[in-house]
């Protein structure tokens, strides 16, 4: 097969039209070759892959002046508005009055940064000769229409800061070249022919028998195709619709509660003491708004947290503090949405989850985020017992795809037996995966809770990473494009 045999109909008009002009912008090509603009240079660029032409591409840029700039044009920047009424040392006070706050702020900087006058102890001192600078030399260059460096005379640095400013902005320009190779021209030395080709079959064309005769577009078999990517969840979400669907095939009712959650519930009621390091601002999101703690649990959990209520606990001792109770924050965790349901539910069985987000003070980084999602689950009924609450994690984990589950002795505040739950991850070892427990006395009697609860708290994220084989948290929540292409929906 010829070279010949292998161009389109389009791009041997293009070919031709370059053959005559040599080089030509996209409209020139479009006049000669009589093709629109954007099937001529679909045709250019097709040639470009074939080496018969060749397209280059230049980007002008221009600066136009931002609303600020103009203004600026005309009264001068801040910091020539205050230098030349400045004769004498002056009061930053005095001259936030004579002029605005604003403007005062903005020159401050910039007139310490020229040189043209110094801070000392809030007086402001002017420093005695003030040229023109380069940035109100290039602003005043500007007219009505776009400019570029060369006709601001000013250079990079100089323009750099005023778009830092956001006193110009920047428009670029693409102009492209079209040109013929030697290859080309050779091509084309030798005649092209223009007869029509079919590029598909169409029902019309085998009905009517008009394919007879007519020449056909040649298939390359040897061109890889693009790749086609369908439409997908996201892989993140698909994971977490994988896990409610889990616990929603074993019979769980998925509640939801608020972001903002009171002390009481986010803490106080799951028992944890009002010094516990939980609270303080290192690893909580506290806010300056309050709310109404309820009244109809508020003396029992004072009573349990103070001297252990009616059982036989000592609690923690102190003077349980209503008011810190009350002060609203980020929930740290979805247990707070948990125990609230329970003491709305108080009477088994009641079985439950949430699958929510959570957030604490944590630093970013490729483990942890100051926001994160968290699956959260209670068990209560009469005669539960630790044992279930290990099986009921297990086949969970067995479902997602672990197939070696075991589980490690751990403390929390609010369930006693804790154990939290790891699996095997060739090449990692075991992974921890979050906390699990039976809720104490302490948590249920105060919300008149009388059969035992299981209760469960995993990183959903975490799991995430080992399913999708993540090394960086963040790629969960970034817009990465080509990454959320080719991730896998599943695996055969």
């Amino acid at each position: 097969m010829s070279i010949q045999d292998n161009l389109t109909i389009n791009e041997k008009k293009v070919l031709l039209a370059l053959d005559e002009l040599r080089s030509a912008a996209p409209d020139k090509l479009e006049e000669k070759s009589g093709l629109q603009v954007d099937a001529a240079m679909q045709a250019a660029f097709m040639l470009q892959e074939k080496e018969l032409a060749s397209v280059s591409e230049k980007v002008l840029e221009r600066y136009s002046l931002t609303k600020e700039g103009q203004e600026y044009t005309k009264t001068g920047l801040p910091e020539r508005q205050i230098i030349d009424a400045l004769k004498i040392p002056t009061s930053l006070e005095e001259l936030r009055s004579r002029f605005s706050p604003q403007t005062v702020g903005i020159a401050t900087g910039w007139l310490v940064k020229k040189g043209w006058a110094k801070i000392e102890n809030g007086v402001m001192v002017p420093s005695g000769e003030t040229p023109a600078g380069k940035d109100e030399k290039a602003l005043a260059a500007f007219s009505g229409k776009a400019k570029t460096l060369e006709e601001l005379g000013a250079d990079e640095g100089t323009v750099k800061d005023l778009l830092k400013r956001k006193l110009v902005v920047k428009h670029e320009e693409k102009f492209r070249t079209v040109s013929i190779t030697d290859a080309g021209s050779a091509l084309a030395a030798q005649g092209l022919d223009l007869e029509e080709e079919i590029a598909q079959l169409t029902p019309e064309l085998l009905k009517s028998g008009a394919w007879k005769g007519k020449k056909f577009r040649p298939y390359r078999l040897d061109i890889t195709p693009k790749p086609l990517y369908g439409t997908k969840i996201h892989p993140y979400r698909r994971l977490i619709e994988q896990m409610r669907q889990i616990f929603l095939e074993m019979g769980f009712t998925e509640i939801k509660g608020g972001i903002i959650q009171s002390s009481f519930w986010n803490f106080d009621a799951l028992f944890q003491p009002q010094d516990h390091p939980a609270r303080d601002m290192q690893d909580t999101f506290h806010l300056g708004s309050t709310c109404q703690i309820p009244g109809e649990f508020s003396d029992k959990v004072a009573a349990m947290h103070e001297s252990g209520g009616d059982i036989d606990s000592c609690g923690w001792g102190g003077i349980w503090d209503r008011e810190l109770a009350g002060r609203n924050v980020l929930r740290t965790h979805t247990t707070s949405v948990t125990i609230k349901y329970l003491a709305d539910n108080p009477e088994p069985p009641v079985k439950a989850f949430c699958i929510d987000r959570a957030y604490r003070r944590e630093t970013i980084d490729p483990t942890h985020t100051p926001e994160f999602e968290q699956l959260e689950g209670v068990v209560m009924d009469k005669d539960m017992s630790f044992a279930d609450l290990l099986g009921l994690l297990a086949e969970f984990y067995h479902r997602m795809g672990f197939e070696e589950v075991r589980f490690r002795p751990g403390y929390f505040p609010y369930t006693e037996p804790s154990v939290e739950p790891e699996v095997y991850v060739d090449g990692l070892g075991w992974v921890e995966l979050g906390g699990a427990g039976v809720f104490r006395k302490e948590v249920t009697e105060p919300l008149g809770i009388k059969a035992p609860v299981l209760a469960w708290g995993l990183g959903v994220s975490r799991l995430a990473m080992l399913k999708l084989g993540l090394k960086d948290l963040r790629l969960l929540y970034q817009s990465d494009i080509d990454w959320l292409r080719k991730s896998e929906v599943c695996k055969i």
